[in-house]
């Protein structure tokens, strides 16, 4: 007796990356079900400072949903102490490790404080930028060891 046997190729079916997902999310929308998709925020990307305010916290918050943002006080500080130091944007970015447009957004206004950031722009130009302070030269006292 001779039995002849079919073999099929039973790998499933190659589908690009990003076609996997999307089906899946069809599928489940075809059946009715509750679907929520979100975004990877700068996934591949080098983005240093992040956002620490809770992001859902503020979702939450029904009266304000936005950011603080850097005073306008703190950005003319941070331009005028750059200026009496003769550094451009681009200096003052390269001597604190940063990027121009961080500068630029915080001399505009438009950054969301970073203490870390904020502490590095004090000791590039020399002035307080947090606290009651702001302003005023930085006293340089005895370091503690």
């Amino acid at each position: 007796l001779c039995e002849s046997s079919v073999i099929t190729d039973q790998r499933a079916s190659r589908l690009s990356p990003e076609a996997q997902p999307s089906q899946a999310i069809l599928a489940a929308q075809r059946r009715g079900e509750d679907v929520e998709t979100s975004k990877k925020w700068a996934a591949g990307q080098n983005k240093q400072h992040s956002i620490t305010k809770n992001t859902a916290k503020l979702d939450r918050e029904t009266e304000e949903l936005h950011h603080d943002r850097v005073t306008l006080e703190v950005g003319k500080v941070i331009q005028q102490g750059r200026q009496s130091k003769g550094l451009t944007q681009k200096d003052l970015a390269t001597k604190i490790n940063e990027k121009p447009q961080v500068i630029a957004d915080y001399e505009s206004g438009r950054a969301i404080p970073n203490n870390q950031v904020l502490g590095k722009i004090e000791r590039a130009i020399g002035l307080k930028l947090r606290g009651k302070d702001i302003g005023k030269p930085i006293e340089k006292g005895p370091r503690a060891k």
